[in-house]
């Protein structure tokens, strides 16, 4: 058992080669605000799913169950906090919560962040055999659930056209046995700005989100891992948790915005 103050995470999701998803997007933030981390990657593809062709392998329940026996073997399976993400198999996410009761063995403390990656914008991008595993299996499970709008109605399989819909399908989490839950975005605002909403039964806040003139990839997998440190070092303070995140991926996005731009600007010089 590991007597280092340092937090510790083992992260399983998604890997791509060109772009920032999945594991790409969560582990370096992890890592600048203090957590050890141990990455699984769930699958391992040339880009992300929204690339017209898609080159990869999928990584195998066995090979998996592999990886985690060799982390019990050398001892070094000891973790303060779990976060998974993007996995196209229902048969590996089924093994993800024989992994958590493992885990939990070793640490009853830790602490299991799911972000349920499924789709957004009205379409799924996972086998639809997917949804009743989170549903059923893993979201039962999770300390903090980060879905966005889209996710959050699938999971509950109710609708939300107000904020009051939005409280519906958070009490419906939270009675699923969530702890907490934050939908990291929803279509709750306007042409300006997006609203986000955390909730941990005791107190529930809302957020508003600056919208940027793009569209953006892998700011779902870096909200989860955000939002998971922040909690972290803000000891579990929701507001100042959804402040810290919302100001850091914000910074990330603006940033990320302004170079293409300035890339573009410059392109179109030539």
């Amino acid at each position: 058992m590991s007597t280092d103050s340092t937090p510790r995470v083992l992260s399983i999701q998604s890997h791509v080669v060109h772009g920032y998803v999945g594991n790409k997007s969560a582990v370096f933030p992890l890592q600048v605000l203090g957590f050890e981390v141990d990455a699984i990657n769930t699958v391992q593809f040339s880009t992300h799913t929204g690339y017209k062709h898609i080159k990869g392998t999928i990584l195998k329940n066995e090979e998996m169950a592999e990886l985690i026996e060799g982390l019990a073997l050398n001892e070094v399976d000891y973790y303060t906090h779990f976060l998974t993400g993007y996995s196209r198999s229902p048969d590996s996410l089924k093994q993800i919560a024989s992994i958590i009761t493992k885990l939990k063995q070793k640490n009853p403390n830790l602490i299991y962040v799911c972000d349920p990656v499924m789709g957004d914008n009205g379409k799924m991008y996972v086998p639809d055999e997917v949804l009743p595993v989170y549903r059923d299996i893993l979201v039962p499970l999770a300390d903090i659930l980060t879905p966005n709008q889209f996710e959050a109605e699938q999971i509950t399989g109710l609708t939300m056209n107000d904020l009051d819909g939005a409280l519906k399908i958070i009490d419906a989490l939270h009675n699923k046995g969530v702890k907490t839950v934050v939908l990291s975005s929803t279509d709750l605002g306007d042409e300006q700005n997006m609203i986000g909403i955390a909730s941990n039964k005791d107190s529930c806040y809302k957020i508003v989100i600056p919208k940027f003139g793009a569209t953006f990839t892998g700011t779902g997998d870096l909200f989860a891992a955000l939002f998971m440190a922040w909690s972290h070092k803000t000891n579990k303070n929701l507001k100042l948790t959804l402040e810290k995140t919302i100001a850091t991926l914000q910074y990330i996005v603006k940033d990320t915005f302004d170079k293409a731009r300035g890339l573009l600007f410059v392109w179109l010089l030539r």
